[in-house]
């Protein structure tokens, strides 16, 4: 921007301000009188159709299956993207806090006063990445798997086997391939460590706070010798 133009954009920014009004009281009584309409909506609705309460939270459940609200799909998926367990301290604050302060700084940053869209790459590009990259991530956090699904090929003839392991709230606490957590060993490649008995007698006699599963050999020996089965076949990826 050469002198000419800064002077007619400082005359023209001189004019249009002596033709407004001032904040106090015009615009704060404006955003006032919005805040009073929404929240009266707000409530309307709550009166008229309630809130959906969903089951009562079980605590010692290994089965829930936990998914954030649609607006932190992108932090989910953020977090699926980092996996070293070292570095979730950067995925959940590290990185939104950087890309935050960036979006912060950028009117320091770029300081155009134009207002014409072409005339603004660095604002225009900032804005527009931010943008995809939140709803790329978001797209990708909502239709990611079941955190409760084993996301492995199943050997042949195994598939119902890894169905029972994943319902059996094993991926509560260990991990298989990409799902599952760390609470207790990786178990993606134990069937190269450990064999069928072996394996067998840690269901059946396990260490706390590993649950028995006594209950189920005695009951559906076939579905606990399909769990063995394919825990067995777990060689890693």
């Amino acid at each position: 921007m050469d002198a000419r133009e800064k002077e007619q954009y400082l005359r023209e920014y001189s004019i249009l301000k002596n033709q407004g009004k001032p904040f106090f009281p015009y615009a704060v009584a404006k955003d006032s009188l919005m805040a009073c309409v929404v929240l009266a909506v707000i409530i309307t609705l709550s009166i008229l159709f309630g809130a959906e309460l969903g089951p009562k939270a079980d605590p010692t459940t290994t089965t829930y299956t936990p998914r954030p609200e649609w607006y932190f799909f992108f932090l989910f998926e953020l977090l699926r993207v980092v996996k070293p367990p070292e570095l979730v301290f950067l995925a959940t604050i590290g990185i939104p806090t950087i890309c935050l302060v960036l979006l912060l700084l950028l009117p320091f940053i770029d300081r155009n006063p134009q207002r014409n869209p072409l005339r603004r790459p660095i604002a225009v590009t900032a804005g527009i990445a931010t943008i995809a990259a939140m709803a790329y991530l978001t797209i990708l956090g909502a239709l990611a798997g079941s955190p409760t699904e084993i996301d492995l090929a199943a050997p042949p003839g195994l598939k119902q086997g890894q169905a029972i392991t994943a319902s059996s709230g094993c991926l509560g606490c260990h991990k298989i391939g990409e799902n599952g957590n760390t609470l207790g060993p990786n178990l993606t490649e134990v069937g190269s460590r450990l064999g069928k008995d072996a394996i067998a007698r840690t269901l059946v006699n396990p260490t706390p706070p590993m649950p028995n599963y006594s209950q189920l050999r005695q009951e559906h020996p076939d579905q606990f010798n399909q769990l063995v089965e394919y825990v067995a076949s777990l060689r890693g990826e």
